[in-house]
């Protein structure tokens, strides 16, 4: 198959399992498209044990196409900028320092927690992963799916604030947990070299983040002000500014060896709230807002696709899946800790209201950037039991905290009761 036509599937799957997800599941987007994504598995599998040809078609395939050179140069910036872009720092207001505190502190507790964890269950079943390999995974199964959790709160009786700090906390965590991922590659490929020193390790998180993050103030303010300059009329101009900059910022930091990802998300947080500034007349029109919305979710729908095709691919091992599953539980048990802790700690200045940790540690599902980030890793000893592993957690996340979240949110606020006309007439 040619690269066109392998795109073109991509799209037209993912296209037909959103329509089919809006107008006939009617499920909330992940758990809609993650249900068809195992169809789609199942499909493949069953195609593949009647034709023989077909699977082995389908590996040669999948294997002959880098698909983690395009996950890593364009999805991931892509999707990482438009998450960014979305975070609008005035709707956050008093509630800043707590999203602020619970998407970094709780990804590195995360990350060492399940990191170690998976180490040494690892470990425990004659399976060999170098630890920082383990510390990658912890970092890169961390970030929780905003779309997710915001599309299921939404019908429940929570506080605007409980509503805000959950949003805000996995559109924030996206970014902290990818970049520390990436850096701890750096770190693990470094270690393979040689035996790394503090400086070292230093050198390489530093060289990572504060490069990142200058190259994305740099050219997120250099956006803003051509979009500033450009008439909100010209959406065409302002969009293809948007997208210039992402890929040229994307480019330049791999070029000088800092990290992309770092810089997308900064590109976007300084575009997302200077470009909405009233005094400055909305540099940037809601056209460019709702374009990068569209480009999110429809990347988020292609990796559903991909989780799908993935089947395919990954080793039909039982002790890995077995391995997955109680990953799972690993990885649960993680965020309830680095949930916990932090907000046990602010609590003690701040009100935080009743279920909050319950609601944070069952809400946290996960997402596509986990798959994306785990396909886009280069090759190493280990990887297929972290793309596996990454595969089972994000499946059952999705399928049984998606399911379940509902009870335990009504049960704990019940459901929003519907305004009647009447009512409103009276308002």
């Amino acid at each position: 198959m040619e690269t066109l036509d392998i795109i073109a599937l991509f799209v037209f799957l993912a296209g037909v399992f959103i329509f089919i997800n809006t107008y006939f599941l009617k499920l909330p987007s992940s758990i809609g498209l993650m249900i068809m994504a195992l169809l789609l598995s199942f499909v493949t599998l069953i195609a593949g044990q009647i034709f023989p040809t077909f699977q082995e078609q389908a590996v040669a395939t999948m294997e002959e196409y880098d698909f983690s050179e395009v996950l890593y140069q364009i999805v991931l910036s892509f999707m990482l900028f438009a998450g960014a872009l979305q975070i609008d720092f005035k709707k956050l207001a008093e509630e800043r320092t707590p999203v602020l505190i619970l998407a970094t502190t709780g990804v590195l507790l995360s990350t060492f927690l399940v990191g170690t964890g998976v180490y040494y269950l690892l470990h425990f079943i004659s399976i060999d992963l170098n630890y920082l390999y383990c510390l990658v995974f912890g970092a890169l199964i961390s970030p929780t799916d905003p779309i997710a959790i915001s599309a299921t709160i939404k019908r429940f009786n929570l506080s605007q604030n409980l509503n805000v700090r959950i949003s805000g906390e996995s559109l924030f965590n996206d970014g902290v947990a990818v970049v520390l991922a990436l850096t701890l590659l750096d770190l693990a490929h470094a270690g393979e070299d040689h035996t790394l020193s503090s400086f070292d390790i230093f050198y390489i998180f530093s060289a990572d983040i504060i490069g990142g993050i200058f190259i994305g103030l740099y050219l997120g303010y250099l956006g803003f002000k051509l979009l500033d300059y450009i008439d909100n009329d010209q959406v065409e101009v302002e969009i293809l500014v948007t997208l210039a900059l992402v890929m040229a910022g994307t480019y330049l930091a791999d070029f000088v060896h800092v990290s992309a990802k770092q810089t997308a998300v900064i590109m976007g947080l300084v575009i997302g709230n200077q470009g909405k500034s009233e005094h400055l007349s909305n540099a940037a029109g809601d056209y460019v807002f709702k374009f990068w919305s569209l480009i999110e979710e429809s990347l988020n729908a292609m990796l559903f696709v991909l989780i799908g095709i993935e089947m395919v691919i990954i080793p039909k091992r039982l002790d890995y899946f077995g391995v997955g599953f109680i990953t799972f539980i690993i990885v649960l048990i993680a965020r309830w800790i680095s949930v916990a802790i932090p907000l046990s700690i602010m609590s003690t200045k701040r009100k935080f209201e009743k279920h909050t940790i319950s609601i944070f540690t069952w809400g946290g599902l996960r997402g596509g950037i986990p798959i994306a980030l785990s396909l886009s890793l280069p090759e190493f000893h280990g990887k297929d039991v972290i793309i596996t592993m990454t595969y089972v957690v994000v499946v059952t996340s999705i399928l049984y905290q998606g399911l379940t979240i509902p009870k335990l949110l009504r049960n704990f606020y019940g459901i929003k009761r519907k305004v009647t006309l009447s009512e409103k007439t009276k308002l």
